[in-house]
Order: structure tokens, then C-alpha cells, then sequence
């Protein structure tokens, strides 16, 4: 998709307050659950404009919050909702995107959302210089870390890095409800080729420990290269997807910071 343009410092991929928030993405909801399953824009503090008359607003997981300034944002963000995650969600191409790849390179890559205090998770998929391809999937509902490889070689079946993610708890105090998760893809390659990691690990057996020569030569090692896709299941409300040559620790444009309502 960006493979033959030229790559600036920092890449914003999707923001909540752009005039076209959704131009390079895809949205797919669950469409056996539509009063509970949707996407849409709204004002994080107001949650309006209001939804269709169908539809029913998940609840904040801390109700006494809602009244505190500063603890969300007076900015219109993405609400992504559906009791099955799976079946909701943004992505980034489109799927209708005959390149099918995104093709940044930028090492760090740098997502705000929102804790609605629900099942959550997104997936990056990531290429290595060899053009070997593995998704990184975080979710809030993985316990351990898990690497899942199958012998297969469809494209369907990349080898899937799956790590736990946690938000502060809401005992915790926080300032506000917003996060930001900075992911510095370089440094999750060698995972992919932990064989520790693999369910088939559990197995007793030798032989079933073992994993082809094929799967072992498909995954992805070494030097990174490029993302390939970014996808975002519900649910959550999302304010900006950006990716950068820099960590947290390099200054982004003023936009990209978080202020609360006053």
C-alpha cells in the first residue's frame, strides 16, 4: 500500500477527529447482534451525538467517573462495541485493498484507547527482511503468552504471537480512562521463533514437540522490516492510530497528546 511512497517521521493512520476517520480502514460488525454490535463516532465525554434507535450503549465500567473532569475527553472518538470481539472490528487496509499490505516501516507503532472495562484486543501483523509474515495479537482476556504455529502454509494460518494486556485497574485511581500503548515492533521477532512459547510444548510426546522444517523456515526472525495490517476488535473507543521512527520519548505533534475536558 506504501511500499513505493516516501515515508515521513511519523504516520498517522487513523485519528477520531479527522474530517474521514475511517477512509483507510474497513469496518465489519456482527450482524446477528445489531442492537449491541456497531461502530460509531461520538463525543467520549456526552456519548452523543445519540446512537440509532436500536442500538444500546455499553455501560462505563466505573459509573462515578462519568462526572469527573478531566477523566475523559471532550473530543469526538471511535466507539467500537459487540459482545463477540471477533466479529467487530476496524482494519487497516481495507479488505477490499487489492495491495492487501500495509507497508510501513516504522518500528514503533502507537495506539490511544479508551478502558471500557470489556474484552478487548487488536492484532498487528508484522514482516521480517526475508518477507517471513507473523500477527502479534494482544488481548486483556490472554493470561500467558502464547505462540500458536501450524504446519499449514495458507495464508490464514500465519503464526499468531499472542501476549496479555492490562489496563490500570480502577482502584488505581487513574487520571484518566485514556492510555496510550507504545509497541516497539522489533523487539517481539524473536518470540515468534520461541518454541517454548507453543502450545505443542505441552505435549509429552517428542514427536509432537517437534515442528516441521516448513513451519520452523516460515517464521518470521531477525530484522524487521514493515507492518502489514492493523486491526482493532471491539470493544473500546479509539482515538488515534500513529506510527513512528521514535518511541514515547520523541517529540510528536501537539495533537497527539491527551487532555482532558475542562
Amino acid at each position: 500500500m506504501f511500499a513505493n511512497s516516501v515515508q515521513p517521521g511519523v504516520a498517522c493512520l487513523f485519528s477520531s477527529t479527522g474530517s474521514a476517520p475511517l477512509y483507510l480502514f474497513s469496518s465489519v460488525c456482527d450482524g446477528s447482534l445489531p442492537s449491541d454490535s456497531f461502530i460509531h463516532l461520538l463525543n467520549d465525554r456526552s456519548s452523543q451525538p445519540p446512537l440509532p434507535e436500536s442500538c444500546v450503549l455499553v455501560q462505563s465500567f466505573n459509573p462515578g467517573d462519568d462526572n469527573e473532569e478531566g477523566y475523559h475527553l471532550n473530543q469526538t472518538v471511535l466507539h467500537i462495541q459487540a459482545p463477540n470481539l471477533t466479529k467487530t472490528f476496524i482494519q487497516c487496509p481495507r479488505l477490499d485493498n487489492v495491495s492487501k499490505e500495509l507497508s510501513l516501516k516504522h518500528p514503533w507503532l502507537h495506539l490511544q484507547v479508551k478502558n471500557l472495562g470489556k474484552l478487548w484486543s487488536f492484532e498487528i501483523g508484522i514482516a521480517d527482511q526475508n518477507g517471513r509474515r507473523g500477527v502479534l495479537r494482544m488481548s486483556t482476556f490472554q493470561k500467558e503468552p502464547h505462540l500458536k504455529i501450524s504446519d499449514t502454509s495458507s495464508s490464514d494460518s500465519l503464526p499468531l504471537l499472542h501476549l496479555p494486556l492490562s489496563f490500570p485497574p480502577p482502584s488505581s485511581r487513574p487520571l484518566t480512562a485514556w492510555s496510550t500503548i507504545n509497541l516497539h515492533l522489533p523487539t517481539f521477532l524473536p518470540h515468534f521463533s520461541s518454541v517454548a512459547l507453543s502450545g505443542r510444548m505441552d505435549n509429552d510426546d517428542d514427536d509432537m514437540n517437534d515442528i516441521s522444517n516448513t513451519a520452523r523456515a516460515r517464521l518470521p526472525s531477525g530484522s524487521y522490516s514493515h507492518i502489514t495490517y492493523v486491526r482493532v476488535y471491539a470493544t473500546c473507543r479509539l482515538r488515534r492510530i500513529w506510527l513512528s521512527e521514535g518511541g514515547p520519548g520523541q517529540k510528536q505533534p501537539w495533537e497527539f497528546e491527551l487532555y482532558g475536558d475542562e
